[in-house]
Parts: C-alpha cells; sequence; structure tokens
C-alpha cells in the first residue's frame, strides 16, 4: 500500500492560558477526541472557521462558491 501523500504545514507558536491548555488537554491522548495537541488544535481552527463561514453566509457577506 503506497504511504499517503504528506501536506506542508507552517510552524506557529501561540501562547495559551494554562487553564485553556487544561481544558484542551483533556480531550488529547488515548481516552481523548484527538491523538495530539497539534491534531485539536487544527481540528478546533477548521471548526471555527467553518462555523464563521456559515455565519457570514447567513448575514450575506460570503459569496457562494
Amino acid at each position: 500500500m503506497p504511504a499517503a501523500p504528506t501536506t506542508a504545514m507552517a510552524k506557529v507558536s501561540v501562547e495559551i492560558p494554562d487553564e485553556l491548555l487544561d481544558d484542551l488537554d483533556e480531550h488529547v491522548g488515548d481516552d481523548g477526541k484527538f491523538v495530539n495537541r497539534s491534531e485539536a488544535i487544527r481540528g478546533s481552527i477548521r471548526k471555527t472557521l467553518d462555523m464563521l463561514d456559515e455565519i457570514d453566509q447567513r448575514q450575506g457577506r460570503l459569496d457562494d462558491e
């Protein structure tokens, strides 16, 4: 089976309050929804952007694609 193609990703550094990081960590690991923090953060960004696009669409601020 051929290896899946890799996607180039930029590395970003952010400062996150401990309380927010603790909450994020509850969703990461063997018992969590995400394998690691990076996956959790990427998933959260995707979901947030999707929600913002939906709001913009409803408000007529986003062109149909």
